[in-house]
């Protein structure tokens, strides 16, 4: 135990360092508030300090509505507290000081762009500096300040803020012993969906080597007519009526006891009355806050990064199993949602339903939105870029009576290494496998040192996959083309 002082560009921080030999460095400032004059603008670097600044405490986690129920027991969630100077991040490192020359891990957190923070105790990363990895997870703006497109103001501000992040990344990360020409940025859910965006952002370009997206890639996105629906529905739903930059002042006038109920409310209005006169593109993910493009951004082959993408093989039972619709989905809305997935119902579901002989719509529906959603992006990325690797992660929940299965982020906990932790329960029950958590972290831990987590990289003829968790008895499993049929039936239409 102990505390040892890093030296940044904007001063000096005292971690501390724990039994483990990991020295924490906890809510530092890579930019200003953006709050005040600077509300809805560009992140500016950080004020400077005069001494030492203690980094033992992280800091305050970006203004935004809890997770509604049931949701709030299944995904964890920082209870540090909200504030203005939210735009912090933390390091851990096993080598604080320079010469260390470790690669670097940054961390993006998911949320739907709305929820989460980078100080979630699942988020530790204690394990990666305990593996020689320099950890960083960090807060980005969320919601209406973030991801809101607002006249006169930057669009995006979230993913600039990541960029200010990487930034800060990059001009100060040797002081903590990594090394700058060695970043891998990775991400779950809208952590990867912002990184899918950054892939194909110019001034993203450099400030990472390689890039791990977890269940989200490149086609979550809003296009800008889109975009402004959700700002109109948002400013109605406030009662604000202001056109041009006087609606963007209307907004910075609503307080956040007003703000964050209105913009959380937006998804539940989208289930009830979903007219896309209203919504615009918004209506098929349910999503009012993306990051607003003009077109698909997918990743160009000669990007440089190194990618390891994936998803969960039923990622979308989070969504219908707490909420009861797994059983309760009628037939009628799982034919209606396929095809405005752009499927043919009769084909697409038949297909479908030939591996699983017997299953409910709702069964039917989460690997059909599974795919949509997650899988076939991430199978888009992964053949954009040549060398990259591709996994699928198959380990089934045992909560919910095993209904919930390999949900929507119950990886996490593999790739830290944190099974322990009690946040993690309501997710993965008493018994996860350790032996599924030392395959997936240590392949994260080998892509983040050399490129290469341990499998053939993916290419179209042999679509090698790894496979995490598929049954007790092998953590891991290669396989190629899994559930070809399914994959095919979204050629030249996802």
């Amino acid at each position: 135990m102990g505390t040892r002082v890093c030296t940044t560009r904007q001063g000096m921080v005292r971690g501390r360092t724990g039994s483990d030999g990991v020295t924490s460095f906890l809510g530092i400032p890579y930019a200003a508030p953006p709050f005040g004059p600077r509300r809805f603008l560009e992140p500016v670097p950080a004020a400077p300090w005069d001494g030492v600044r203690d980094a033992f405490d992280h800091g305050p986690s970006v203004p935004r509505a809890p997770y509604a129920p049931p949701m709030h027991v299944l995904i964890p969630d920082a209870d540090n507290g909200q504030g203005e100077d939210c735009l912090n991040l933390s390091v851990r490192t096993p080598h604080p000081g320079p010469g260390g020359g470790l690669p670097v891990l940054v961390w993006l957190h998911g949320g739907a762009f709305s929820n989460g923070s980078g100080s979630v105790s699942a988020y530790d990363g204690t394990s990666f500096a305990r593996d020689g990895v320099v950890f960083v997870s960090l807060n980005y703006r969320l919601g209406t300040d973030g991801f809101l497109r607002l006249p006169g103001r930057p669009d995006n501000r979230g993913l600039l803020d990541q960029i200010a992040a990487l930034e800060w990344v990059r001009d100060n990360i040797e002081s903590f012993g990594g090394d700058p020409d060695r970043v891998t940025v990775f991400g779950e859910s809208a952590g990867a969906m912002s990184i899918g965006t950054l892939l194909a952002l110019p001034r993203a370009r450099g400030l990472f080597h390689r890039a791990i997206l977890q269940s989200g890639a490149a086609h979550h996105f809003l296009p800008p007519d889109t975009a402004d629906l959700i700002t109109a529905r948002l400013a109605a739903k406030l009662g604000i009526e202001a056109t041009g930059t006087a609606l963007t002042e209307a907004f910075a006038r609503v307080p956040f006891a007003d703000l964050l109920p209105a913009q959380a409310g937006l998804r539940a209005e989208m289930g009830a009355r979903p007219d896309p006169a209203v919504w615009g593109e918004a209506i098929l993910n349910m999503m009012p806050f993306e990051p607003v493009l003009d077109t698909l951004p997918l990743p160009s082959p000669d990007c440089g990064v190194d990618l390891l993408v994936g998803s969960n093989r039923e990622e979308y039972r989070l969504f219908l199993v707490p909420t009861e619709r797994l059983h309760l989905l009628p037939e009628e809305k799982l034919r209606s949602t396929t095809a405005e997935y752009g499927l043919d119902p009769d084909k697409a579901l038949s297909v479908y339903a030939e591996s699983r002989p017997g299953a409910a719509p709702g069964e039917l529906f989460d690997a059909v939105a599974t795919d949509w959603f997650y899988r076939i992006p991430a199978i888009r990325a992964a053949e954009s870029v040549p060398g990259s690797h591709l996994y699928e992660f198959a380990w089934r929940s045992p909560s919910y009576g095993g209904l919930l299965g390999a949900c929507h982020s119950a990886e996490i906990a593999f790739v830290f290494d944190n099974l322990r932790d009690p946040a993690n329960a309501p997710m993965l029950g008493d018994s996860p496998p350790q032996a599924v958590a030392d395959a997936m972290h240590g392949a994260w831990v080998a892509f983040a040192q050399t490129g290469d987590p341990g499998w053939d990289a993916y290419d179209r003829r042999t679509r090698t996959t790894m496979v995490f968790g598929a049954s007790p008895d092998a953590p891991t499993e290669l396989v190629r083309d899994p559930r070809a049929a399914e994959r095919a039936l979204w050629e030249g239409v996802r």
